[in-house]
């Protein structure tokens, strides 16, 4: 997952409050920080995102392949 895949997965999943659980919400799989505090020291973007999958208590199915672009163009 890229950085922009991951931006896109928040959009999609949280809408507005996205911006909000990524500064806001601490992480406890990856030491409690926060998302953007996680991605600035270099964690990689999927391991954030299946963290805050976690803590925000998104469904399994909804947590793997999203923030892809839909290669038809869609």
């Amino acid at each position: 997952m890229r950085r922009s895949e991951f931006d896109r997965a928040v959009a999609a999943e949280f809408g507005g409050r996205g911006a909000a659980l990524v500064d806001d919400l601490t992480l406890a799989p990856l030491g409690d920080r926060t998302a953007r505090q996680a991605l600035a020291d270099g964690e990689s973007p999927r391991a954030v995102w299946m963290a805050l999958c976690v803590e925000a208590d998104v469904p399994e199915g909804r947590r793997y392949g999203v923030g892809h672009l839909d290669p038809r163009g869609r």
